[in-house]
């Protein structure tokens, strides 16, 4: 289901948008996460569009996100053996969680841990206890394999666009007052930042496993 590659991977900045790599390609290890997916209506890309727009008034050209989610973990490094272990581990353990609700409706910014790409995300306002719930779960089961939890007191927010390096002054200030007055004044904004996690998916490599929600 994984096959290992003999051939030498070689990173290409310019593929993606001269994003960097946190950590190098090595064969037999698998780049992992566990999230819950957030598939928006297509009003929503009506928002964004508006957002990006008023971003570009303040000088700052975003680029949207390819998919959406909220992350549960951070980004692991699983051997190729440790894959099925894993998720099953993560299946048991979420076996009881029932699904819930989300409302992602404030404007934050975010920078990675590198620093080098800033991100304009949705903070969870209304969900929040249960994904610090799932995320204990989740934590047991990276510790099983002696890898890195997630952050403590975690701000769970739905990334919605990106720019290349440290620009979070930038986007702050009366910039993102302007942003958030979009977002709570656009049409059915009630309806377009709320939504159920029904599933928890761990993606490793290109593989997305399901662990669906009762």
């Amino acid at each position: 289901m994984f096959p290992d590659s003999d051939v030498p991977h070689h990173d290409d900045i310019t593929k993606h948008g001269g994003r960097v790599r946190s950590f190098g390609h090595e064969r037999g290890n698998w780049a992992s996460y566990v999230y819950t997916a957030f598939h928006p209506c297509e009003e929503f890309w009506d928002m964004l569009e508006e957002l990006e727009s008023v971003a570009r008034k303040h000088g700052i050209t975003l680029t949207k996100m390819e998919e959406f989610h909220i992350s549960l973990s951070q980004t692991v490094i699983l051997r190729h053996h440790w894959i099925n272990p894993f998720v099953q581990s993560l299946r048991d353990r979420l076996s009881s969680v029932r699904r819930f609700l989300c409302v992602a409706d404030q404007l934050k910014v975010y920078v990675n841990k590198e620093k080098t790409r800033t991100f304009l995300g949705l903070e969870v306002v209304t969900g929040h206890q249960q994904l610090l719930e799932v995320v204990s779960e989740v934590d047991k089961s990276l510790q099983e394999f002696d890898l890195e939890t997630f952050y403590q007191n975690p701000s769970f927010h739905v990334s919605l666009a990106w720019c290349l390096g440290e620009v979070t002054k930038n986007l702050q200030g009366s910039c993102l007052l302007e942003l958030q007055k979009v977002v709570d004044e656009f049409e059915d904004s009630d309806v377009l930042t709320r939504f159920y996690a029904n599933e928890i998916r761990c993606k490793c490599g290109n593989k997305v496993m399901t662990i669906p929600l009762h």
